[in-house]
């Protein structure tokens, strides 16, 4: 019985064109080796299973060959080839430094460096897992990495690039390996299957090169287990059986459910997913997943991000036809705030099936304010469009300026210039009207009429062929002229008369020095209740006096109090305007220099002075120094 060799062992890559996904390294390889222009230090890092130390070991058997191809690849029939494949050259040396990571064994390696190679032109030293690396290993290698002999050339291989020291990573050419596409992933395996005799389906492949997630050697190995486990006919069902990956007619079935909003159907095939052991996160994983699928199909130009096989994407194309865009944002918003809650929710299954059920209905409940495609989502109205509530709470705005005659007024703009809200009552006349009536009011003579006569008059548009229509509401004895009923326009103008009414015109407050000593404690209180006591004790120092009639004086004990006066100045000006109603007060700023000299105090002491004044008062400091011989640095 022959020894079984794994496929990841069997089909590893012997040459630099049957390396899989790494096309933009292996033609920089080949062709410094063809222009004779090697780095002495190479280091191959990405992640795993995408060929770094295959890579390295190519490259180190590709630079010793006797016979260099054109194309630069090894020919395999030299001494130097032929030792290599058989494992026996004397000029490459492979270190594996997850286990050799001590600064003992990188100065044996530094030793060895020291000889030159009997046969060949260079020594290779292949290091695997070089991230594993003491720093004192790091250290050791440094000089000898800088400055190496020149038939030595040191290619380092690792999967976590950010552990290597900078002075490391400065030293080598740095070549990055990118993860193996799922399409480069499945040409791979067909062609291993084709090579064994294994009949192996498109979307079987494409499940384990899914599921491998770019590595190609995971892949391979994932590839023997399903062939040992289904005989050698590897078919979509028994792969998905094998991987224990949630089959994506699932998903086609729950979507059907979903749009016929048929919330029976969608929990029970939830369940039957339950039942074969996948756990609610893997749902909604996938589920997310197939709705970006078909978000992806809505654009010709996205349409490659989708990697799954040619006869499902064919169905993805099919059904995304059938649904909005707006729909598949907003579930796709709705499962990913499922999932980040899934974690914390107690009772996960019910988790789950509320979010089927906010799908089933979603598309009732939500549609895209787009005929624009401006991708904005709002909820649909409650009242269908024409038909108007009994009663409508609203604020109502300032009547509108020339500019903005014949423009509804928006709530922004409404609650902006008037809080108060007024209770509408629109009859049923009134909603005829309004449901006939075209959406922009034309502009009427009575728009420009006084508020008093506009309160009781509302003209509303007739037919083309006959002139205005003008409707009388009468206004109930000893109340507004408003009334119960009125309409829109009407309310308004009269919410702005009554406004107007009640707005009385303050006059100036006299400003006199009590008042002025009242407001300003008043203003330092602000700050005080702030708990800002440095503004206020600047502001208790200065003194705040009367000069003129309508100018205010504030006089400062030193520059610093100054300078601060005047930073504040504006808001202690609009404070005292607001308070006296008199928007012409002046204020200005004083300095009395004469109570600078006063403020300073007594000039500080220096080392020496200090020193001396303690010896007086402790005679022990000064019998301390003297006993010590200390000498004091002043």
């Amino acid at each position: 019985m022959e020894n079984f060799i794994v496929s990841a062992r069997k089909y590893r890559p012997q040459n630099f064109s049957t390396v899989v996904g790494q096309s933009h390294i292996t033609t920089t390889l080949k062709n410094a080796i063809r222009n004779n222009q090697l780095a002495h230090a190479f280091l191959f890092c990405g992640p795993r299973g995408v060929g770094k130390t295959t890579c390295a070991r190519i490259l180190a058997k590709t630079i010793n060959c006797e016979n260099l191809q054109p194309d630069g690849e090894a020919c395999n029939e030299c001494h130097s080839c032929k030792s290599f494949n058989e494992g026996s050259s004397f000029n490459i040396h492979e270190l594996d430094a997850a286990s050799n990571n001590s600064v003992d064994d990188i100065r044996t390696l530094v030793e060895q460096v020291r000889f030159a190679p009997q046969a060949g032109k260079y020594k290779i030293y292949i290091i695997d897992e070089v991230h594993m690396l003491s720093s004192s290993a790091f250290n050791a290698f440094l000089k000898t990495l800088e400055e190496p002999p020149s038939y030595a050339i040191f290619i380092l291989a690792t999967t976590e690039k950010h552990k290597i020291l900078p002075t490391i990573l400065s030293r080598c050419q740095i070549f990055d390996f990118k993860r193996i596409t799922i399409q480069d992933t499945v040409d791979h395996l067909h062609e291993i299957c084709e090579k064994e005799h294994i009949q192996a389906e498109a979307d079987a492949l494409h499940l384990v090169a899914q599921k491998t997630d770019g590595c190609m050697r995971d892949s391979l190995s994932t590839l023997d287990k399903i062939v040992s486990f289904t005989g050698g006919h590897l078919t979509y069902q028994n792969t998905l059986e094998h991987l224990n990956i949630l089959d994506y007619d699932y998903f086609f079935k729950v979507m059907d459910a979903v749009l016929q909003q048929d919330v029976a159907g969608a929990l029970l095939i939830f369940d039957e997913i339950l039942q074969k052991g996948f756990e609610g996160d893997n749902f909604l994983n996938g589920w997310a997943e197939f709705l970006r699928n078909l978000l992806m199909c809505k654009e010709e130009k996205v349409l490659h991000l989708l990697e799954v096989s040619g006869n499902l994407k064919d169905r993805y194309k099919q059904l995304s036809g059938k649904i909005s865009p707006a729909y598949l944002i907003t579930a796709l918003h709705l499962l990913n705030e499922t999932e980040i809650n899934y974690r914390m929710a107690r009772n996960k299954r019910l988790h789950v099936e509320m979010a089927l059920i906010k799908l089933c209905y979603l598309q009732q409940a939500v549609t895209l304010a787009g005929d624009d495609q401006s991708g904005e989502v709002v909820k649909k109205k409650l009242v269908p469009d024409g038909a108007v509530p009994q009663q409508l709470r609203a604020p109502f705005a300032q009547a509108a300026g020339p500019k903005s005659a014949g423009k509804p007024a928006t709530a922004a703009s409404i609650a902006q210039n008037e809080g108060a809200k007024l209770t509408i009552e629109t009859p049923p006349a009134a909603k005829t009207a309004a449901t006939a009536a075209p959406a922009t009011t034309p502009t009427t003579p009575a728009a420009t009429a006084p508020v008093a006569a506009a309160a009781n008059t509302t003209t509303t548009p007739a037919n083309n062929n006959t002139a205005p229509a003008t409707r009388t509401t009468p206004a109930k004895q000893g109340a507004p002229a408003t009334g119960s009923k009125l309409t829109g326009l009407a309310a308004m103008k009269e919410a702005l008369a009554a406004r107007q009414q009640q707005t009385t015109v303050r006059e100036a407050v006299p400003i006199t020095a009590g008042a002025l000593a009242v407001y300003w404690e008043e203003f330092i209180d602000i700050f005080r209740q702030a708990n800002k006591m440095t503004v206020v004790s600047n502001l208790q120092l200065a003194i705040i006096n009367l000069l003129g009639k309508e100018e205010i004086g504030i006089v400062s004990r030193n520059i610093v109090q100054f300078r601060f006066m005047e930073e504040e100045k504006l808001a202690i000006s609009d404070f005292f305007k607001r308070k006296f109603n008199n928007p012409a007060i002046i204020l200005t700023l004083q300095l009395d220099e004469s109570q600078q000299t006063q403020d300073i105090g007594p000039a500080p002491l220096s080392s020496r002075e200090q020193f001396q004044l303690m010896a007086e008062h402790y005679p022990m400091i000064k019998e301390l120094k003297d006993r010590l011989n200390m000498e004091l640095d002043f």
